[in-house]
């Protein structure tokens, strides 16, 4: 995982592997989430790049466990850069 600044909005954020091997950009503060794999409204990214469904909580006690927000779902530029489909 390595550091850096969201060139658009200047967020500190995290660049975290996927086992895809690809960085996803994150925002750089841990959250914590419960699990929801069929019904979660988010995402989070795992320290080891796994991107799951689910939602936030400030609760501890009840979280499944700490990751990362995806940076484009806080970022206020994300669609600047969205990459658009062919077609």
């Amino acid at each position: 995982m390595r550091a850096g600044t969201c060139k658009s909005c200047g967020a500190a954020i995290v660049w975290i592997p996927t086992p895809g091997g690809k960085a996803m950009p994150c925002d750089a503060a841990p959250a914590y989430y419960i699990a929801k794999p069929k019904s979660g409204s988010k995402r989070i990214v795992t320290p080891n790049g796994e991107v799951l469904a689910c939602e936030y909580t400030e609760d501890p006690h009840r979280a499944t466990g700490t990751g990362f927000i995806p940076h484009w779902a806080t970022c206020p530029q994300a669609d600047r850069h969205r990459r658009r489909k062919n077609g």
